[in-house]
């Protein structure tokens, strides 16, 4: 087939935690105008394996080539979840974690200085299905602005902290045993002003998977402060699929 001619990939963008897929609502917008099929499913936020096991699954429902886009600890998702599918032509990581297997989000971010995270979480203890107890973890709301966006509006971050999605401390702490990356083409966008996961840190993953990397003077919450910047990124894998 002539390169010209491949089909267009459809964008699965995967939130990761203290999200929702609706911070991707700027960058779906413009994806969807320039004439993207867009889908951003939610990431469970429940555990590493079980995360990537569930967008897997919704990725056999996708027709056709994929580029697959992951924020934040749906890095380490689409790491995993990428893994043996012959359809994810690219992968796409924004202020994301790249693991390798046997490591762990935890571990990655504590791996270099610049994070804040563990001073403005609230754990809530919560049942387990098979019994015990579990630990989710959420932003204070009145941090939420400066830890998470400081770059985006308060009248918006406060919307943000208020349907903020928690993740288990477990799937932090869990380790990948995949790492799609190695075998994908892969892209990075690093957000200089992220409190969350240090700018370092996101340098060295996206060094070490050899990814086309962009620098970005953004907060961790990119996609909502600048979409533009994060979505000439997804089209530049795109265009990559298809040429």
């Amino acid at each position: 087939m002539n390169p010209a001619s491949q089909p267009t990939p459809t964008i699965v963008l995967v939130h990761g935690a203290f999200a929702d897929s609706s911070s991707w609502n700027g960058v779906i917008e413009r994806l969807g105008h320039d004439g993207y099929r867009v889908l951003a499913p939610a990431n469970p936020l429940r555990g590493l394996a079980s995360d990537a096991d569930y967008l897997g699954s919704f990725l056999t429902s996708v027709q056709g080539p994929v580029v697959l886009v992951g924020h934040s600890y749906g890095g380490a998702v689409i790491s995993q979840a990428a893994a043996g599918n012959p359809d994810v032509k690219a992968l796409v990581y924004i202020a994301a974690f790249t693991p390798e297997a046997g490591e762990s989000a935890l571990e990655l971010s504590d791996k270099f200085p610049g994070s804040t995270l563990g001073s403005v979480l609230d754990s809530v203890s919560f049942p387990l299905p098979g019994g015990g107890m579990g630990t989710d973890l959420y932003i204070k709301a009145d941090t939420f602005h400066d830890q998470f966006a400081a770059d985006v509006p308060t009248h918006v971050t406060d919307l943000m902290a208020a349907t903020q999605r928690p993740i288990a401390a477990s799937a932090l702490e869990e380790k990948a045993t995949e790492a799609a990356w190695k075998t994908i083409p892969s892209f990075s966008l690093i957000a200089t002003e992220d409190y969350n996961i240090p700018p370092a840190a996101q340098r060295f993953m996206a060094h070490r998977a050899h990814a086309h990397t962009v620098e970005v003077e953004a907060s961790h919450a990119v996609s909502v402060s600048q979409p533009g910047a994060v979505i000439d990124l997804i089209e530049q894998a795109a265009h990559a699929t298809t040429h």
